[in-house]
């Protein structure tokens, strides 16, 4: 195995996008393993690689790392994305907690039964307008510097601007009363290693499409 952490997810979003856009924030290149049938899943689990019987699964510093939180949490402690105290770090834990909230139900999104769609859209549009970008809007503009937590990049700002790019896909117009969150989307997407990984090419993972949707129901449906 090379130094590189090593991905193991389907070949989608899901809950392994946030360590992709974390690892490659950070500069941080990795090798990805792309489960495709229900066979490789069972054979994770029967060789007791998997602690809770779930991906995500990443393999860094020798630990065969799951669950989503505990992931992040040392990726952007390894890479100096996590505050410089105790105050700070309890501040991005809030911050990443809100956003994975609202994360949570563009995740389930297309996995909504065809007549729920448009409510769940309506639901994702009002969550993310009137609880979630009045937060950070907020807290940009009280303090005025360039991220939210002690005017230096960390994971909250990684968090945040994936999100906001996630939210667009589906209302593109969602920032148009946040003038805060408009100016924070151009500043990260031209941070050099966000812009990397924004380009064609890069391990960023397109949106969920029907594909995506019957693979993971193939190997993680019931």
């Amino acid at each position: 195995m090379s130094g590189k952490p090593r991905l193991t997810y389907c070949n989608g979003r899901g809950r392994m996008e946030p360590v992709r856009w974390l690892l490659a924030a950070a500069g941080v290149e990795f090798e990805e393993i792309f489960l495709e049938t229900r066979e490789q899943y069972e054979k994770l689990i029967k060789d007791g690689v998997l602690m809770f019987q779930q991906v995500p699964l990443v393999e860094i510093d020798g630990m065969k790392m799951v669950q989503t939180r505990a992931i992040l949490s040392y990726i952007a402690g390894k890479y100096h994305l996590y505050g410089k105290d105790l105050k700070e770090r309890a501040l991005i834990d809030m911050y990443v907690e809100g956003i994975t909230d609202l994360m949570q139900m563009i995740l389930m999104f297309p996995f909504s039964p065809p007549e729920a769609k448009e409510k769940n859209l309506d639901s994702i549009k009002e969550r993310a307008t009137n609880r979630y970008f009045p937060v950070f809007e907020k807290v940009l503009k009280q303090h005025g510097q360039d991220f939210l937590v002690g005017n230096k990049f960390s994971w909250a700002d990684v968090q945040l601007i994936e999100a906001i790019l996630a939210v667009e896909e589906k209302i593109p117009a969602v920032l148009s009363g946040f003038p805060q969150l408009q100016a924070f989307k151009i500043r990260m997407s031209n941070m050099p290693t966000i812009k990397k990984f924004l380009q064609p090419g890069s391990p960023r993972k397109p949106p969920p499409d029907e594909c995506y949707r019957e693979t993971v129901l193939k190997i993680f449906g019931k």
